[in-house]
C-alpha cells in the first residue's frame, strides 16, 4: 500500500527555517520531519512512498539520492573514483519522488499522484507533522467503515500553558497539553481511488470542496486520535519537537533503531 506524503508548500510561517529548503526537509534531531513521517509508516510496515514535490523539491530529491551513500561507511579511491561502501544501513523503503506544481493546492497534488498509487486503497498525510498515530489500526478501522475516506481526527495542542489548583495552591504546571474542545483534521488519512474524483484540479484544497462532498454524502469516516499529534507550522513548535526528541520523550518515535524484519504491505 503507498502513502502519499504532501510536501509541496511554501512554509511562509517558517520563513527563518524555509528559505533554502522545503518546510519537509527542516530537522527533527538532525534529520528531516519528512523522514520522521515516514519513519512512523515504515514501523507499521508500510514502505512505500508517494512524496508530492513543489517548493524546493530538488532538495528532497538530492536528500534520497545522497541517503544510501550518507548513512553508510565509505573508502574512495581518488585515483579511479571507485567508491566501497563498508557498513550497510539501509532502509527498505521505495520513495517516489513526484513535481506536482509549484502553485499546485493540497487536492491538486494528491489528484497527480493518481497514476502512481493506481486502482487501490491508500494513505495520505502532511509533511509538516508527527504523532503517534497507530497506522495498522488506523487502517483496519478505515476498512471496517466501508468509507470512502477516513480522517485522523485528532485534538489541538494547546497554545498555552495550563495550571492545575488546589484552592490558592498550583498542584500541577501542564506546558502545552492538549486543549480539551473539539476535534481537528490531523491528516492521516486512508483514501480509496474514488476519491480521485472528487478533485477537479490543481486549485482544490483538499481539506475544501473533497472533504465537504464526502462529509455530506456519508463517505467520510473520523478516527479518533487520543494520543500526541504535533504540527510543526511555527519556529516555537519547531523548538518543541527539538527538545523532545534531544530529551528521549519523542511520542512520535514508535520505530526501534535496531533492524527489524517486517513484510512490505
Amino acid at each position: 500500500m503507498k502513502t502519499i506524503i504532501l510536501a509541496g508548500g511554501l512554509g511562509t510561517r517558517l520563513s527563518e527555517e524555509t528559505v533554502s529548503r522545503p518546510k519537509p526537509m527542516i530537522e527533527i534531531g538532525g534529520m528531516p520531519i519528512l523522514w520522521h513521517i515516514m519513519q512512523v509508516y515504515a514501523a507499521h510496515g508500510f514502505r512505500e512512498f508517494c512524496v508530492a514535490l513543489g517548493y524546493k523539491g530538488h532538495v528532497i530529491k538530492e536528500f534520497f539520492l545522497d541517503y544510501y551513500r550518507h548513512s553508510n561507511d565509505l573508502t574512495v579511491d581518488l585515483a579511479t573514483g571507485e567508491v566501497m561502501t563498508h557498513r550497510r544501513q539501509t532502509l527498505d523503503w521505495r520513495v517516489s519522488l513526484v513535481d506536482t506544481g509549484q502553485e499546485t493546492q493540497t487536492g491538486g497534488r494528491i489528484r497527480r499522484m493518481r497514476a502512481h498509487v493506481g486502482g487501490e486503497t491508500f494513505m495520505a498525510t502532511y509533511g509538516d507533522g508527527v504523532g503517534n498515530v497507530d497506522i495498522s489500526a488506523l487502517l483496519a478501522f478505515h476498512r471496517s467503515h466501508g468509507k470512502l475516506a477516513t480522517m485522523t481526527a485528532v485534538r489541538p495542542p494547546s497554545r498555552f500553558g495550563e495550571i492545575e489548583l488546589a484552592g490558592e495552591q498550583v498542584e500541577a504546571f501542564n506546558e502545552k497539553p492538549q486543549a480539551s474542545g473539539g476535534w481537528i483534521n490531523g491528516g492521516f488519512f486512508v483514501l480509496e481511488p474514488a476519491v480521485f474524483d472528487y478533485i477537479p484540479g490543481d486549485t482544490t484544497p483538499f481539506e475544501r470542496e473533497p472533504l465537504d462532498a464526502l462529509a455530506r454524502e456519508g463517505q467520510l469516516a473520523a478516527y479518533r486520535h487520543e494520543g500526541f499529534w504535533q504540527p510543526m507550522d511555527t519556529l516555537r513548535e519547531k523548538q518543541l519537537l527539538e527538545a523532545l526528541w534531544e530529551a528521549g520523550k519523542a511520542p512520535w518515535k514508535v520505530w526501534s533503531d535496531e533492524p527489524q524484519e517486517v513484510a512490505l504491505r
